[in-house]
């Protein structure tokens, strides 16, 4: 395992995704980070599970990372984090909706049901070693909704570039009726466990 020095306003982690919420959950765990956005792939292979997937994914942003860090002055940074997060039901796995019949079509599929949301997260040297893997899951159930709820979630827009056309931290709070583990997870990054984490390995102190 690499050694990893506590990160600080001048040697700050490096945040491997360009995502607001990211950024504010990291923010709330007061650690100091810049952000670097990578470039992956992000299509669903044909049959291919949702484990799989963000097995197969994240490393894959990490490793753009890794490649735009070795010209980047934040490859000085103690370590490199990347996520992705991605919304389960029936098995499948529900990405980002492309349209406004995808929004409402994903919302409809979710009402009255429970899915699942997973977020996985590495922590990694800047020279692309993994040092910590890990996948947290979350169970959402939403409450019965009606068709033109479900429309008129899909016209506001909020879920256009989520998983699972949603953001549970704005109107579709509304929908879950429960939550079962990490609510930050389904925001996008699982708290608790990335603060855990980043203790383990000495970049919180």
């Amino acid at each position: 395992m690499p050694p990893f020095p506590v990160a600080t306003a001048a040697t700050p982690l490096v945040l491997g995704s360009g995502s607001p919420r990211r950024k504010e959950i990291l923010t709330s765990l007061g650690v100091p980070f810049v952000v670097r956005v990578g470039d992956a792939d992000e299509t669903v292979a044909a049959g291919e599970a949702a484990p799989a997937y963000l097995e197969r994914l994240v490393p894959s942003k990490l490793a753009s990372i890794v490649r735009k860090l070795e010209a980047d002055v934040a490859r000085t940074a103690p370590c490199i984090l990347v996520a992705d997060t991605t919304v389960v039901v029936d098995g499948a796995i529900l990405g980002k909706p492309e349209t406004l019949e995808e929004r409402h079509a994903m919302i409809a599929r979710l009402a009255g049901r429970t899915h699942e949301v997973m977020t996985r997260f590495l922590l990694a040297s800047t020279a692309g070693e993994i040092a910590h893997a890990e996948t947290v899951t979350t169970k959402v159930t939403f409450r019965a909704i009606t068709d033109s709820e479900a429309r008129a979630y899909a016209a506001s827009g909020e879920g256009a570039d989520k998983a699972g056309g949603y953001a549970i931290q704005g109107r579709a709070a509304g929908f879950a009726e429960r939550i079962d583990g990490s609510y930050s997870c389904v925001v996008g990054l699982p708290a608790c466990q990335v603060d855990v984490a980043l203790r383990r390995l000495g970049i919180v102190a």
